[in-house]
């Protein structure tokens, strides 16, 4: 069975950033405005709180996060902050981000595997269900054969929740070198931008929980059948989250055996699932690369004060 603490994942609420007037640098200004704009999510262990998010949601977010470490590269590339990391003498600046953007990668990594396993088994699925045709009884293996897979990825999910927890309470710990203003901006902006990838990165995780218990299978069955997708702004389907598409998959196995209607119904949601989560899987693609540039430009940092 689901573990619960993929749904007690609490997340902090959402900090604005507010730079002094004399410490605006230009692309430090864009970072500001982008990160304060970006949304996220708040995840409840109380099942009839809960706040689903959307893959739509997802996706934008995990896109507007990458456009966010563009805005960092500049203000790491740019002159002023060069000037003052070589002449500050001391890499722990460079080398606590460094440690941080390897986690996060490990992260983008297995969130990736996640996605594309998950996707790899609702094609093999829904393959299952188009070439058994409308035989019942022959398709209700395949369909507990997806369901227990499932739970076993919830292991998976536990463990990254886990690690994404452990950067958050590192970047608790104050920062204590001595730094001149500029760099104490840079450090205080690259710690919100990790603190926005954790919680983005926490939520590509949730969104694929199952649900934690038996009890709350039958509670939030009834309401999630119903809102297990959503019409977004654009005019199409969003899946709120894996675990309402395990819902109405398991509700097929509970039909009477000639009532092939609840069937159909969890075959185009696998479709609709599928879709979103290429998307997400794509735009968790684009994260990677994003995550890979910044940690070059680090690396870069840190070669050239040696």
């Amino acid at each position: 069975m689901a573990s619960s603490s993929a749904f007690s994942a609490q997340q902090h609420p959402t900090r604005s950033i507010s730079l002094p007037p004399k410490l605006q640098h230009p692309t430090a200004s864009k970072f500001e405005t982008k990160i304060n704009s970006l949304k996220t999510f708040e995840v409840s262990t109380t099942v009839s709180t809960v706040t689903p998010v959307s893959a739509e949601s997802l996706e934008n977010s995990l896109v507007e996060l990458a456009e966010i470490y563009n805005c960092v590269q500049e203000l790491l590339q740019s002159s002023t902050t060069q000037h003052c990391l070589l002449h500050h003498q001391n890499t722990s600046i460079v080398d606590e981000a460094l440690e941080e953007s390897i986690e996060l990668l490990d992260s983008c990594t297995n969130i990736q595997n996640l996605y594309h396993k998950i996707k790899e088994n609702v094609q093999n699925l829904q393959s299952a269900m188009r070439r058994k045709g409308g035989v019942y009884s022959s398709k209700e293996n395949d369909i507990s054969a997806y369901l227990s897979f499932r739970k076993k990825t919830e292991k998976d999910i536990t463990k990254g929740l886990r690690t994404l927890k452990n950067v958050e309470k590192r970047l608790a710990i104050p920062f204590h070198f001595n730094l001149d203003q500029h760099l104490s901006m840079v450090v205080r902006l690259i710690r919100e931008l990790t603190i926005k990838t954790v919680s983005i990165l926490r939520s590509s995780l949730i969104f694929l929980s199952c649900p934690g218990s038996k009890t709350k299978w039958s509670m939030i069955s009834k309401l999630m059948l119903k809102k297990s997708c959503t019409t977004s702004k654009k005019g199409e389907l969003s899946i709120y989250d894996a675990g309402s598409v395990d819902i109405v998959v398991l509700s097929s196995l509970h039909m009477q055996n000639d009532d092939n209607a609840a069937l159909v119904t969890a075959n185009s949601t696998l479709m609709m699932f599928e879709h979103s989560i290429t998307k997400v899987e794509i735009a968790v693609e684009g994260m990677f690369r994003q995550l890979v540039q910044y940690r070059v430009s680090l690396l870069n940092i840190l070669t050239q004060s040696l």
